[in-house]
């Protein structure tokens, strides 16, 4: 979507994509090609991040290309030795769209990460306050501009809500979460399941649904299910999803449901808003920068499964009341503003400035 937004504004884009980035057995379900995609570059690619060998025919790549300009996007302190090894070896400039600059768990190596990635950057784009704040304290010698995380545009047509529901076996009227993506630690799953019992005392109709890849075994979180007597509350799809079915789970929801322990921006806030959906999160990180309270959705208290449960109680009150539809325009407004149109123009700017001229 970015390429093509910088393309449409008369930028020349050569994409060159990971064929993989983690090793199968560490994601949960394996991994897929995405379905419906235009793969042309990712088929041509070579670039494996777990093998570094692969790295060097990236590298001639690139410097067959002779860019102006690298735009590089960092979420994992995995990525910045490869990042290291391209502008050293290449000398081309780069700039990076900086997710996070921290890993959102604990990881050893994250102050080496760090100048690995600072050695790298000859400017980074963020995409929330919270992470500007972050790289200003630790690498303020380093250009920056700060952006938002642009919606995700849902492609194609998309399935009733009645159609969405039957295929997933959802009751028609009653209330559907979702909670989707990636499955580790800090986004909080289990302080959701746990928030569920009060939640149910609210409307014993409610269902969860969960689709993702677990970083963990999904079988913690079944056990933590039947613990807490919620089975028939719950349903979990794990593993890769496709766009079109991604799109399923979106069309049966009422909201969707973030309740991370730590954040900075989340790519889910904005496929929620892509698919006209309220969000219900934490206040963790930039989260709260993306909702308008009561507008857009609703934030917590605080990230435990009390304050949480508080949070959805609010959303579930909104509906009672048949409120959910009038959120409509304040999303499509948010959707409007944050555009990947919109992002392209206030990134090629600065692109511009960075890149060297030949």
């Amino acid at each position: 979507m970015l390429r093509d937004a910088l393309q449409d504004r008369g930028y020349d884009v050569t994409p060159v994509a990971f064929r993989a980035l983690y090793p199968d057995f560490l994601v949960k379900g394996g991994v897929e090609e995405a379905q419906g995609a235009d793969l042309t570059f990712f088929n041509e690619s070579r670039l494996v991040l777990f093998n570094p060998i692969s790295w060097f025919g990236a590298i001639r790549h690139l410097r067959s290309l002779k860019p102006d300009l690298l735009l590089v996007a960092y979420w994992s302190g995995f990525l910045a030795p490869l990042f290291f090894t391209i502008r050293r070896l290449t000398g081309i400039r780069m700039v990076v769209l900086l997710h996070n600059l921290s890993s959102h768990e604990s990881f050893l190596f994250d102050p080496l990460m760090q100048r690995l990635l600072a050695a790298s950057a000859d400017g980074f784009l963020t995409l929330s306050e919270a992470v500007t704040k972050t790289v200003q304290r630790a690498l303020p010698e380093i250009p920056l501009l700060q952006l938002f995380h642009p919606l995700y545009e849902p492609d194609g047509e998309h399935s009733s809500v009645q159609d969405a529901r039957q295929a997933l076996k959802l009751d028609a009227h009653s209330p559907v979460l979702l909670f989707f993506g990636y499955v580790r630690h800090y986004k909080g799953l289990d302080t959701m399941l746990r928030a569920m019992p009060a939640i149910l005392q609210r409307d014993p109709a409610l269902r969860l649904v969960v689709a993702g890849q677990f970083h963990e075994d999904h079988g913690i979180y079944r056990k933590l299910v039947a613990q807490l007597g919620i089975e028939g509350n719950v349903d979990f799809y794990p593993g890769y999803v496709s766009t079109e079915r991604s799109a399923l789970f979106f069309a049966a929801a009422d909201a969707v449901v973030l309740p991370y322990r730590s954040a900075t921006q989340s790519g889910v806030v904005q496929l929620a808003y892509g698919h006209g959906l309220p969000v219900i999160v934490t206040p963790a990180g930039a989260l709260p920068e993306m909702v308008r309270p009561g507008k857009t959705g609703w934030v917590a208290p605080d990230c435990s499964a009390e304050g949480f449960a508080g949070a959805v109680g609010e959303f579930l009150n909104r509906r009672d009341k048949h409120e959910l539809e009038a959120m409509r325009p304040a999303i499509e407004a948010f959707r409007r503003h944050f555009s990947w149109e919109v992002f392209a123009e206030q990134a090629g700017h600065f692109l511009e400035a960075r890149a060297v001229r030949r």
